[in-house]
């Protein structure tokens, strides 16, 4: 591959000039490289190492690009970023690094180009451009990281202990790229992460769900999350998942392995959404599992309750991981919830009141909801498998004609309670709620359309049998 060709944008050029004013040495190195070599898209975020002032670089290319883009300076760490065209272009000085036991946050020293490459966490993220006039776009490689990246491997430059027990995120990091880069992490890297596991608990929640995001995005997040699970890590992070790892026998009855069922969802519906948060839902639906697991000698094994309780251990992780306590929360929650009324309602005769009910429950998620349970089907049985699917097939039909008909996921009661306080010339009261609370049933049930006329002639006959009388 011929490197120059890829540095041909303008921001290089500047680098070389700007580093060469400054009699600095320039490179540019990590993410960018590593894609570039992969031929993947290139990162639009572009690091570059100068053996020197990564700040003075910074402003000195900003002085000598066109428009002279604002460069944000980050003092205390030596760095400097600016953003030119659609890169955010960083900016740092060759360092080396020392870390104390109960911190991820090195001690930093200035350094050489090779001290920077040692800090690295990968040797293929150790991979360098050269941005210097005398040598420009020559690949300094002092890990045989292109080799690694030929042969799909994940390798720390250095002893994988020291480089996990400094930086325990780059476990995740590890993890995380195999998932997404198809690649195998070496065997002494993996060791090393069983053995450095509990050094993840220094690890801010903020950081370790940056890069769980990451792998529930990869192609087959299930690869990322077995690697989690088989070093241990998993069982810090997510304890409740772990836990649906424990099939149970009682009278020659077991139940499926509901850890490995989470994971096949969790890849079949991958395919249908690039939404982390349903992708979250798929990956928590079952947690409710482990604790409401029960045996009894007429049912078998039972899990009841485990989709309302499954909501309320989400908010608990949430919580412990420092995850967004919104919208997004109440949306997993509500998918977890929900996760077996559809699965339920394909396994019987769809009736109309069902499907209403289904979608005023679940209100403008409901194609999320059939997505995350079209998903959860995982049976091997060939004729099971294309029962419930054509029985998902026969919901999502009712969904649209019962919408069109009844408008029930944005539900508005066609009377209001101010209407009906009018009408009988009551205030806010108990009866109010109860006359209110009947019309939604009518509606949902199918005995009223959804109608004004029709809630009305509802109301009257409903008070009369509770006594009330119109006002004249």
């Amino acid at each position: 591959m011929n490197y120059k060709e890829a540095l041909q944008d303008k921001i290089f050029k500047i680098t070389t000039q700007a580093a060469q004013e400054l009699n600095v040495e320039s490179y540019v190195i990590g993410g960018f490289v590593r894609d570039l070599l992969l031929q993947r898209n290139h990162k639009k975020d572009i690091d570059i190492v100068a053996v020197g002032s990564g700040i003075e670089l910074a402003l000195k290319v900003s002085e000598l690009l066109p428009n002279k883009p604002k460069v944000q300076v980050f003092k205390t760490y030596g760095t400097a970023m600016l953003r030119y065209h659609d890169m955010d272009i960083e900016f740092v000085g060759a360092r080396k690094e020392s870390y104390q036991f109960e911190s991820r946050n090195p001690v930093v020293e200035n350094g050489t180009l090779e001290d920077d490459q040692n800090r690295r966490d990968f040797t293929i993220n150790a991979l360098a451009l050269s941005l210097n006039e005398k040598n420009f776009g020559d690949l300094v490689d002092p890990f045989n990281g292109l080799q690694d990246l030929e042969n799909k491997i994940i390798r720390t430059p250095l002893n994988p202990d020291i480089t996990y027990s400094d930086d325990p995120l780059r476990m995740m990091r590890a993890i995380r790229f195999a998932s997404q880069l198809h690649f195998e992490i070496e065997a002494e890297s993996l060791e090393a992460i069983s053995r450095n596991k509990d050094r993840i608990n220094i690890i801010t929640g903020e950081r370790i769900v940056d890069e769980l995001n990451k792998i529930l995005m990869s192609d087959k997040p299930s690869v990322g999350f077995l690697l989690l699970y088989k070093t241990g890590l998993l069982d810090i992070i997510l304890p409740e998942l772990t836990a649906l790892n424990n099939v149970e026998e009682v009278e020659g009855h077991t139940h499926k392995n509901n850890f490995y069922h989470t994971l096949e969802v969790v890849d079949n519906i991958c395919p249908n959404t690039d939404d982390v948060w349903l992708r979250w839902a798929a990956l928590l639906h079952d947690i409710g599992k482990a604790p409401t697991k029960k045996y009894n000698k007429k049912q078998g094994w039972t899990f009841h309750g485990h989709e309302f309780l499954g909501g309320k251990m989400a908010k608990k992780i949430f919580v412990r991981l420092h995850m967004p306590l919104n919208q997004k929360l109440k949306f997993v929650q509500k998918m977890v919830t929900m996760s077996s009324r559809p699965i339920v309602l394909a396994q019987e005769i769809v009736t109309d009141s069902a499907v209403r009910r289904l979608v005023f429950d679940a209100g403008e998620d409901v194609e999320s909801l059939m997505t995350l349970c079209e998903a959860d089907i995982t049976t091997k049985n060939p004729k099971k498998f294309q029962k419930y699917h054509n029985n998902f097939k026969i919901v999502r039909e009712k969904i649209v004609e019962v919408e069109e008909r009844d408008r029930v996921r944005v539900f508005q009661p066609p009377i209001t309670g101010e209407e009906i306080m009018e009408l009988f010339n009551l205030k806010p009261s108990r009866e109010i709620g109860m006359l209110k609370e009947a019309v939604k049933e009518a509606i949902l049930e199918g005995e009223i359309p959804n109608e004004y006329q029709a809630a009305y002639d509802f109301v009257l006959r409903k008070a009369e049998k509770m006594g009330l009388k119109k006002a004249t």
